[in-house]
């Protein structure tokens, strides 16, 4: 039997509550043991998707949204867009999220996300911001050219600092 394929394609606001069930159960699973766990546990598909709606098309258009289907059914999101810290180059990009549902884990489906984020990406270099104890997170960006640029910085979890470091490849020449 023939694997399914996976199709990506701009997020609808019909997307929206897929897109948060995917987020959270993505941070669950990924974060376990590197986030609070209460945090983790007051994380709120519902809350998320009423942000994400409200949110949706309000932008300028510069922001990307892509969702991956694999038969039929939203399997994974990735958004990008400019760079929001102005410690970087003028014209970045940053991945601002990848996620792919844990039930479709090791099939393809985060790197077909982040290859067409980049193919999709107008920028010379695209950046990320990635849990620095992330092990699994961290290989998968390096297997797909990005590298660590030194950059560190905590983000708050539940009044916990979790270290983040950043990660960059250069998307021309």
């Amino acid at each position: 039997m023939d694997e399914p394929r996976t199709r990506i394609r701009p997020m609808t606001l019909a997307d929206c509550d897929r897109v948060s069930e995917i987020r959270i159960r993505g941070w669950r699973h990924a974060y376990r043991g590197l986030m609070p766990q209460p945090y983790l546990d007051g994380l709120s598909v519902t809350a998320d998707a009423g942000r994400r709606r409200a949110r949706f098309g309000q932008g300028d258009g510069r922001v990307v949204n892509l969702v991956a289907e694999r038969d039929g059914e939203v399997a994974g999101w990735a958004a990008h867009g400019p760079y929001r810290d102005g410690a970087a180059e003028p014209g970045d990009a940053e991945l601002y999220a990848i996620y792919v549902d844990p039930a479709h884990l090791g099939r393809g489906i985060g790197r077909a996300l982040l290859a067409a984020s980049v193919e999709r990406c107008p920028c010379p270099r695209m950046l990320l911001w990635v849990l620095k104890d992330n092990t699994p997170a961290r290989r998968f960006y390096e297997r797909a050219g990005f590298h660590a640029d030194g950059a560190e910085e905590p983000f708050e979890a539940g009044g916990v600092p979790v270290p983040e470091v950043r990660y960059v490849k250069n998307l021309r020449g």
